[in-house]
């Protein structure tokens, strides 16, 4: 009588468990994070006013903020890379427009667009020079951190003899593209609610029965529109696994038919975009570009990443972890100051957040691996 066949398992559809399945997943810290600082500020900092419809704006417009430039740090890092002068970027996008638009009297959504046309060039060279000659991102990105900030600082010296520019608010209105990015949307809806009784309204002046949050900024609309095209590029997508494969192994990815200069070099190139669209929202909200705009960006681009669950060796890590980052960064920022707690421990409150994390994505690293 024959032997019967063993069968042998494949590792590749080997079952997990669900508990291991959960353990392994990027989102894991940014939502334990989350909850964890929900909790504490609920619990320290319910009665201050944090929750009310105009403190849920203030965390709200600062979570977006780091939300934008996170999206663009999120990706580039999935696919192997860092981009050091997203700050820098910041605000020399933000320059550009007030040349373009006040000092030269372009049409604003003329210097809007050269402006992003420009940085996307930028983000460009840096991803090929990368990819080109094998340096390392790190050393490529942090040398344009300096040339970008010299420019911004420069070029409006030279020109206006002065480091700030305004009369951005004035030259931008009427014009179709700045609303985009300066406006806010549902103020039918919010003027509702505060006569419905259900946000609060101002008792007193001028505005006296007017809504105190009178609409959504789109700040906060470009970054929930950028986290949902990322998520769905990211995890949709046939660019979306190239880019896990860029990250992953790029060696292995390139005999596998990948573009894996092309991924890298897109993925940069979007990174440029997403702080272009935060320096536009930036100088349409206060009307003026300054030369110390979007100092340390960059850090807190790769802090909120990296408390969302992204791995700093690439091929790993999840947009919507990136942008629960985000929220755990805004929210430990204005809560702080809401909580009665010294603004200058915000950092430390900060940094225990980041070794945890960083902490958490090593122990998963290692799950995934099975290093001990």
């Amino acid at each position: 009588m024959a032997d019967t066949p063993q069968i042998v398992m494949d590792e590749r559809v080997k079952q997990i468990s669900p508990m291991r399945r959960a353990m392994i997943r990027p989102e894991l810290g940014g939502i334990v994070g989350t909850i964890a600082v929900f909790v504490f500020f609920g619990l320290f900092a319910f009665d201050s006013g944090m929750f009310n419809s105009q403190g849920i704006m203030n965390w709200s417009v600062v979570s977006a903020q780091f939300m934008i430039i996170a999206v663009g740090a999120c990706l580039l890092m999935i696919a192997g890379e860092f981009d050091l002068s997203v700050g820098s970027m910041i605000g020399f996008a933000g320059m550009m427009m007030a040349i373009f638009g006040v000092t030269l009297g372009w049409p604003m959504w003329v210097a809007i667009l050269v402006t992003f046309a420009l940085c996307i060039s930028i983000g460009a060279l840096n991803g090929f020079i990368v990819v080109r000659t094998g340096l390392p991102s790190f050393i490529v990105t942090l040398a344009f951190l300096f040339i970008l900030r010299g420019f911004t600082i420069f070029l409006p010296q030279t020109i206006e003899r002065k480091t700030i520019i305004g009369g951005i608010r004035e030259a931008a209105e009427g014009d179709w593209l700045a609303a985009l990015f300066g406006g806010t949307i549902g103020k039918g809806f919010f003027t509702w609610m505060g006569e419905a009784g259900i946000i609060a309204t101002f008792e007193r002046g001028t505005r006296a029965g007017e809504p105190v949050v009178n609409g959504i900024p789109m700040l906060i609309v470009w970054a929930l529109g950028l986290v949902v095209v990322g998520h769905v590029l990211l995890t949709r997508t046939r660019f979306g696994n190239w880019i896990f494969a860029a990250g992953g192994d790029a060696e292995a990815a390139r005999n596998s038919g990948v573009p894996v200069n092309r991924v890298k070099i897109t993925m940069f190139m979007f990174t440029a975009f997403c702080a272009t669209v935060f320096a536009a929202c930036q100088v349409m909200e206060f009307g003026s570009a300054g030369a110390d705009r979007g100092l340390l960006k960059e850090f807190e681009a790769i802090i909120a990443v990296v408390i969302g669950g992204a791995l700093l060796t690439g091929g790993y890590g999840s947009v919507i972890g990136a942008a629960l980052g985000a929220l755990i960064f805004g929210v430990v920022q204005q809560g702080l100051f809401f909580a009665g707690v010294e603004s200058s421990l915000f950092r430390v409150f900060l940094g225990v957040i980041l070794l945890f994390a960083v902490i958490l994505n090593t122990y998963i690293r290692r799950i995934i691996t099975g290093e001990r």
